[in-house]
Parts: C-alpha cells; structure tokens; sequence
C-alpha cells in the first residue's frame, strides 16, 4: 500500500497528497494557512531544491517541522521532477468535462489563489500550461506555471490527508480480515484434492468460433455491435449464455480471451459495445466532439444494450443455433462501469436520496467512483428498474455500484451475485464499492473475492510507460497480468458452473479452498469469502470504527 508517511509529508508540506495527476504549485510564493497563522515559502527554494538537492534554511524549517527524513526528502525531490507527457488537447478536453470541473473544484477548496478563491480555474491554466513542455508535464513546472501566488489551506488539506490514510488503513485493515475469514471458510469446508481436478486456469474441452453482429435497437435508435463467442460444436443439451458488459472507455475486445475462456467450457458468450461510454467515445470526447467524457443516458442504455442483445439471441435462437440457448436463465459479467450495468440488470434500482446524500458528503475521499456515480443525479428523478428476469446469475468485477445503488438497491437483488475486488484499485476502491456493498447484499447467494495488488486495469494494456509511472509514484509493485487474469478466469468458470449451470461438479471450485490453492507460492493471493462470513465482516467494520 503507499506509505502513510508519503501522504503527510506530501499534504502538509505542499498538498501534493491531492495525487500525482493533479501536482500543485505556486507563480513565487506558497502560503500555508492555518486558520490566523500563515508561513510562505518562495518557489526559488523548491526550484533550488529540485535542481540541485541544496535545502535552504525557509525549506529546512518545513522539513524539520514535518520530521521528513532524508529519504522522505529524496522522495519529495523525485515528486517534483518526476515527468508525464500528456496531449495538452486531450488534458485539456478531460478538464473541462464534468467530471474534470468536479475534481477540479475539490481541489481548489485546498489550493487556493493569493487571493483565497477557490483554486479551479488557476489550476487548469497551471496544468495546461505545463503540459505544453516538450519534457512533459511535473510538479516544479506546475509550480513555475501557477498565474498566481499560491495558498494552500493546511487544516482542510490535513483532515483530507487524514482521509486518504484512513482508505489505505481500511484496505490493509479489510484485506487482512477477510483473509482471515476465507481461512475460516476454507479450514471449515475441508480441501478437496485440487491437483487431482481439471485446471480451470487452463481453456476448456470446445473450440471456439468468433462472429460479430451489427445491431440497431429501433426503438431507441441505438446502433451497436456484439461480439459472439460459440463453443464448436455447441453442446447437444441446453447451452447456457453469458453477457459481459465492458467498462468506461473500453471495448468488446478487451474482453475476447475472457469470452473465449469461457466459451471453451460450453458457454455462448456475447460481448456488446456500448456506444457512448466506449474508447471510441472517449477518443472522440478528447477531440472535441463530446462535452462529456460518457453520455449521462448511459446510465440507462447499458442495462438496455444487454436486454436487447438478449432479444436478438431469442430472434435468431431457432434458425442458428438450432433452439439450443438457454435465454431463460442467463449470466452476466460486467467490469467497473460494466459492473454497474451487470448490478442494475440482477434488479437493483437507483436510489436517488442515497445517492445525493453521498455526493454531498464523501466527496472528500476524492474516489473516481463517487465522482462518476454522482453524475446520475442529472437523470429524470423517476422510478426505474432494469431488473431482466432472464438474469439468472452476475459476476461484478471492481463494480461502479454502492453509492447509486445503495443499501435499498442492492437489498432488491435476490440472484446469486459476485463480487470481485482489488487492493491496489484507486478508481473503486474496494473499501467502499465492494467491501461496504457486500454486507448490504441480501441474498443469500453472494460472494466477494478480493485479488491483492489488483489495481482495476491491467496497466501493461496501456500507453508505454505508465507501469513505471505508476510504480514510481506510489512505490507499489504490480502483480503479474497473467496471475490475475488467471483468477479471474478460474472464478467465472466456477460461480457460472455453479449459480448458471447448475453443475454441482464444480462446487469444489466456488469455495475459500480453492482461491487458498490457486494462491500457494504466488507473491499475490486471492481470497474468496460467501454469505457465511457477513457476520465477521459486519464485525471487522465496528471494529475498524472503533479504532477510528
């Protein structure tokens, strides 16, 4: 986890625990306001600083105040010369979409101008301004390119350094426990021989056939496509269907070794595009065609894409696939934004109240979920429900959900549902969007499997370099893709084996023992946990407030 003594020095000394994407600065002086008292620093001392190492006596109080070691102070130097390169135009089209201006404007209310404004709108200029450097974008350039002098207000900073600590605390803290839950379960359940049973890490008996349909839902005039997943030849009995809804930004194809996975063991997988939350969107949005970085009606037409897809398979059901599909019980699988998709279809309807109380009150823990979720308060405030009844079963990885859905929602959902975790996840962070979620679950069929050092995207499918940078920044060390991939796919093959399918054959698979035998001598576990141990983290929550 990153270091706590990271984020105090960072915060207190110059805010830059408000993250590595957003640096801040000042055009010469920094001010820390602490209620009636106020100390300034120059920009020329952290220049010098940055530059050379040399510490002057303005910068040694600060240093000696804060208790900052020498390494803490080498790791503040890296900060402020650490380089990113970003399009100025793409920087430029992300901050200007609401979710930029959201995060922007929390920002501001601890960085403010000389003046004591809120800090939004100087430190977009900053950041763009920056950005343009040929060498890329740091925080020392930041600081160069502030229009103004620079406040930083220490008491609000302080209480959302205090935050940020309390979501590392809590990660380590749940991780630990819900390790220890899944012991339980396991040392309960007995272990099978694992060794002796088929690898579900590996593909299944099928081969498989890929197709792509195009689709047009004419009454909401929606075009989109699918990508189809067959197992050859498609099994004599009564095939079983699954749909995966992919995240914000992403694409079908991101998701084509998971589908074919899965349709190695018998499954018909469908892999829908949504078009205005897909890359292509998104690629679209930071060249200036979209205000937004996804359409606000997405919130509705993702659940909708997956029902009409379940409509098409019904129409073609008979003439090509010779009425084989079973589209009366089906799964669906959903990653982030698809986890919200996923959630909403197994019968969970927003919860509008809840959701408003939240923006107005978490937004401190600056989570990239809340930020999303809070966007739905735009919608018509009407009744809806995308429950599908032929939703038989959903497999929710690092789902965008609590605080749109919240308790009520989520207590609506009477399906088996998983719910699949990272520990390293800082756009849903499993301590509110799976954790909390988990115990407002009512039905009696869920789980939660938690995969250490997960971190919500595979960071080796993006742009050259970014591992490093994020590895550089926050002193983690990633798992292996492979590993967590391999969880993922041993996990699905199971809970859709078992809630879907109903073979009872792999019930082995669906239990702590197994996720326990995945892991040994891995560097990364994973653990699983069921409905038996709501009680021990309903436990582990009281115990963690009370520490608090």
């Amino acid at each position: 986890m990153i270091p706590i003594t990271n984020y105090s020095l960072l915060a207190v000394g110059l805010g830059a625990a408000l993250g590595a994407a957003l640096p801040v600065a000042a055009a010469e002086t920094l001010y820390f306001d602490y209620g009636y008292l106020s100390r300034s620093l120059p920009v020329s001392a952290l220049e010098s600083f940055a530059q050379t190492g040399d510490i002057s006596p303005e910068l040694e109080s600060y240093f000696t105040l804060l208790k900052a070691t020498p390494e803490t102070q080498e790791q503040f130097r890296q900060a402020l010369t650490l380089r990113r390169e970003f399009a100025v135009s793409d920087l430029g089209q992300l901050l200007y979409t609401d979710l930029g201006e959201r995060f922007l404007y929390q920002f501001g209310s601890y960085i403010q101008t000389g003046a004591r404004q809120n800090g939004q709108r100087a430190m977009r200029a900053a950041l763009l301004a920056a950005a343009s450097d040929p060498e890329g974008l740091s925080l020392l350039a930041v600081l160069q390119q502030y229009p103004t002098d620079l406040r930083i207000d220490v008491e609000a900073t302080l209480k959302l350094a205090q935050s940020l600590g309390i979501v590392v605390d809590a990660t380590e803290f749940f991780s630990t426990a819900l390790a220890q839950l899944s012991q339980q379960e396991a040392a309960a359940e007995g272990t099978p021989d694992f060794a002796a049973l088929a690898d579900l890490t590996q593909p299944g008996a099928y081969e498989v056939q890929q197709q792509r349909w195009q689709l047009h839902d004419a009454g909401r005039d929606r075009h989109f496509y699918v990508d189809l997943y067959q197992p050859q030849p498609l099994p004599a009995a009564t095939t079983p269907v699954i749909v995966i809804s992919h995240g914000l930004g992403s694409q079908p194809e991101a998701f084509a070794e998971r589908a074919q996975h899965l349709a190695s063991y018998g499954y018909v997988v469908a892999v829908p595009q949504h078009p205005s939350s897909d890359q292509v969107y998104v690629q679209e949005m930071l060249q200036g065609l979209h205000a937004e970085i996804f359409a606000l009606q997405e919130f509705v037409d993702r659940p909708l894409d997956v029902s009409y897809v379940l409509d098409e398979l019904e129409r073609r059901n008979a003439a090509e696939f010779s009425g084989r599909l079973n589209l009366a019980a089906v799964g669906v699988m959903g990653h982030s934004f698809g986890g919200y998709t996923a959630i909403a279809l197994a019968g969970a309807s927003i919860d509008f109240e809840h959701l408003q109380k939240t923006c107005d009150n978490d937004l401190e823990y600056l989570a990239i979920s809340l930020f999303l979720q809070c966007r739905a308060l735009a919608l018509p405030r009407e009744p809806d429900n995308f429950r599908d009844p032929r939703v038989a079963a959903v497999f929710a990885i690092n789902p965008v959900n609590n605080s749109i859905f919240g308790p009520q929602g989520l207590g609506e959902i009477q399906i088996p549902l998983l719910l699949a975790a990272g520990t390293y996840d800082p756009a849903t962070p499993a301590v509110f969007e799976q954790v909390r979620s988990f115990t407002m679950l009512t039905t009696p069929d869920k789980y939660l499997a938690v995969l250490q050092g997960q971190a919500h995207v595979d960071f080796s499918n993006l742009d050259a370099g970014f591992t490093q940078f994020f590895t550089s920044l926050t002193s983690l060390t990633l798992p292996p893709p492979t590993l967590l991939e391999d969880y993922i796919d041993a996990l699905t093959v199971a809970f859709f084996a078992v809630e879907l399918a109903q073979q009872e054959s792999y019930q082995p698979y669906l239990q702590a023992a197994y996720t326990d035998y995945l892991s040994r001598d891995q560097p990364f576990d994973v653990f699983l946990i069921s409905a038996v141990s709501n009680a021990g983290i309903l436990e582990a929550s009281q115990e963690f407030r009370s520490r608090l």
